[in-house]
């Protein structure tokens, strides 16, 4: 019955297949692509009929099975062809080429055992082999069916969704046919004898699909590529396993288990060893994409990851500096990078790092020369070439700081250029594979390099927008407060005028005293609160000793909290003496608010070269290293509870006016100390004058 099933079904297929073949043929339109559907009809039904004649475990039978495979394998390449061009075409034509380099050499093998004779063994060996190359073709045909239909462009799906049905219910039945005979070591005759069921099944599809005859336009997706790779990868890797297991069998004897498990076990140690490899994975990652395509990138899903490493949103997102970098870095690969940005003399200094911490930059990471050229040029550097050459690239080689020529993990600076303006460079480390840029490369990073330096170059721009804000917001409260002391203006001048009427009333003298009291606790407040905001008239530099101003300071401040004064008493700097002392009072004050009660605050007068020197010293909780670089001189930031954050701005400000600069040294729980730096006078100080306190 089954063998009735078979030999009907084989010769209705024959028929079926011959006709659509006769069909297209006769069709005046589709090219190359009517032309090889045509060819794989015909083929199918020279199958049909061959394992009608000689049975479906012939030779005749297999071999035509195997030119059936290699023409629909035509087919899907024809249609891949069409739509994709020329551009990639050996890279297409290879991934095809591996699946019918194994059809050819199952052809070859089918006629082993006819032509050489050999032992029981040998035949067995053999018709092992058969079945995982039959095993190989059939993974390597249905991966090649995903990933055409997934490939195609969303209107040409419909039109290859037919074909690709019926080719992949085709495979599937052969993938579990042969299975099957590998596991039970036999020709499963009443699965062969279906086979020909299922073909009969597929006609209306392949029918219906070559009625369409849709113009089908296909787009190979490189994740597909890799992805189809990786898949055969797998394939060939467990079917070398098996054949080399399954010879081990044959040939050793009585210790063939032992070479099984040790073939096993060291191919599976070197695979867990070579593919979590990320240098491997980026050498594979560079091979395919070197022999497999036209251009290195993927720019759209280049640009994609690129955007969405920049606008990140979210309170768990990096700062935009350290997004910055990685967004750079992950285009070449780079594991780390960091970001250089001018500072206010124009040298470069390093702002945020991501993922390399090891890099030990120093505070002045490349001078206004530099600048100026990566500036005027936008271009993209690479290290290795002038470290390897200086003569030939003297000019750049000249400007290249010493420090980047000795780091050779240093491998390129992208420079960020805004409308002509460097907003900043990123210096990126050694990628996991070593190569050399390409002009692609420049491309892409010189593209990514103007799109950052926008972002970055908005994001100052908002910076400062809401610093203005700040600044008005603030402006406003002082409008506020001055309505309080015009009230109390008034009172006062109420009060002055009824003194001179009734000064000899005890009652009135009373509530003058009362009211006087009163009006000077909240003038007090307010200068509180407006003192550090308040420079007062500007004043010409004078001499100034700096041990007894600082002795003012302190006396001014020792009812609150202990502060001992050391140092020489003989220096004496140049500078505005009120400016001095506000600033100074702020510094002080900050000190003793970080400080626990009853640590002592230093303060040290000391000189250095033609430079006088004043040290702020308390061990209180200091601060971090990121806030010192980003929001310690800050207006509007403050680490105090309800703290207006103008203090240390306002004193650093002050100080670099009168020709000074303050510098801060701090480490959290450990303190902080601020160096106040002044030039020396050449002239004797004049008598301090008495100084208004600040109040605390």
């Amino acid at each position: 019955m089954i063998g009735l099933i078979g030999f009907f079904s084989h010769l209705a297929a024959a028929i079926l297949f011959a006709g659509l073949a006769i069909w297209q043929v006769r069709r005046p339109i589709g090219g190359m692509q009517r032309r090889t559907l045509a060819l794989a009809f015909g083929l199918t039904a020279l199958w049909a009929l061959a394992v009608l004649l000689a049975g479906p475990a012939g030779v005749l039978g297999r071999v035509a099975e195997s030119l059936r495979n290699l023409a629909w394998l035509g087919f899907m390449l024809a249609l891949v062809e069409r739509g994709r061009g020329d551009a990639r075409r050996p890279s297409i034509i290879a991934l095809y080429a591996v699946v019918a380099c194994i059809i050819v050499a199952q052809m070859l093998m089918d006629l082993v055992p006819w032509r050489v004779p050999g032992s029981p063994q040998l035949i067995e060996a053999i018709f092992f082999v058969l079945l995982l190359l039959r095993i190989t073709v059939v993974i390597g045909a249905l991966v090649l069916v995903h990933n055409l239909y997934t490939a195609a462009a969303p209107e040409a799906r419909w039109g290859i969704r037919l074909p690709m049905i019926a080719l992949a219910g085709m495979w599937v039945y052969d993938l579990n046919l042969y299975t099957i005979a590998y596991l039970t070591n036999a020709w499963p005759t009443g699965l062969f004898a279906a086979r020909g069921v299922l073909m009969l099944l597929l006609v209306p599809l392949f029918a219906l699909a070559s009625r369409r005859n849709a113009r089908w336009k296909m787009r190979i997706s490189r994740t597909f590529t890799f992805q189809s790779l990786s898949l055969m990868a797998i394939g060939c890797y467990l079917v070398a396993m098996v054949i080399i297991a399954r010879t081990l069998q044959l040939v050793g004897g009585g210790y063939a288990p032992l070479a099984q498990i040790t073939v096993v076990v060291g191919m599976s140690a070197v695979a867990l060893v070579l593919l979590p490899s990320r240098r491997v994975k980026a050498w594979l990652k560079v091979k395919v994409i070197k022999h497999f395509f036209q251009h290195r990138y993927d720019y759209r899903v280049e640009w994609m990851r690129f955007t969405d490493t920049l606008g990140r949103p979210g309170e768990d997102a990096a700062p935009l500096d350290e997004r910055v970098v990685q967004a750079i870095a992950e285009i070449t690969e780079s594991p780390g990078g960091l970001l250089l940005l001018p500072d206010d003399n124009g040298a470069l200094r390093a702002a945020a790092r991501w993922n390399w911490p090891s890099l030990d930059a120093p505070s002045q990471a490349g001078d206004a020369q530099l600048v100026r050229h990566l500036e005027e040029t936008g271009r993209i550097v690479e290290f290795d070439p002038l470290r390897a050459d200086e003569t030939a690239h003297a000019i750049e080689a000249a400007l290249i700081p010493q420090w980047i020529r000795e780091t050779p993990a240093v491998w390129a600076a992208v420079p960020l250029v805004h409308v002509d303006r460097l907003v900043g460079v990123v210096l990126l480390a050694r990628p996991w594979l070593d190569r050399h840029l390409d002009w692609e490369d420049f491309d892409l990073l010189r593209i990514a390099g103007r799109q950052v330096a926008s972002y970055i170059a908005e994001a100052r721009g908002q910076e400062a927008l809401n610093d203005a804000k700040r600044f008005d917001e603030f402006n406003r409260r002082f409008a506020f407060i001055m309505h309080d002391i015009k009230n109390l203006v008034s009172q006062l001048s109420l009060l002055a005028r009824n003194a001179e009427r009734h000064a000899n009333n005890p009652d009135f003298r009373a509530d003058m005293v009362a009211t006087l009291k009163s009006s000077v606790d909240k003038m007090n407040d307010l200068l509180a609160r407006l003192s550090q905001h308040n420079k007062g008239r500007a004043e010409e530099a004078r001499p100034v000793a700096l041990h007894a101003l600082l002795d003012a300071v302190a006396a001014a401040k020792r009812p609150l909290h202990p502060v001992q004064l050391d140092g020489r008493t003989d220096i004496v700097a140049e500078a505005h003496i009120a400016r001095l002392e506000q600033a100074l009072t702020h510094l002080v004050q900050n000190a003793i608010d970080a400080s626990a009660p009853g640590d002592p605050v230093l303060l040290r007068v000391d000189r250095r070269g033609l430079e006088a020197v004043i040290e702020i010293i308390d061990h209180g909780c200091g601060m971090s290293a990121e806030f010192l670089r980003t929001r310690l001189f800050k207006p509007f930031v403050s680490s105090k509870e309800g703290g207006f954050g103008i203090g240390a701005y306002e004193a650093r400000s002050l100080i670099a006016a009168m020709g000074g600069r303050l510098d801060v040294e701090s480490r959290e729980g450990e303190g902080s100390r601020f160096t106040v730096t002044l030039p020396l006078a050449d002239r004797p100080a004049q008598p301090l004058r008495q100084i208004e306190r600040v109040r605390a």
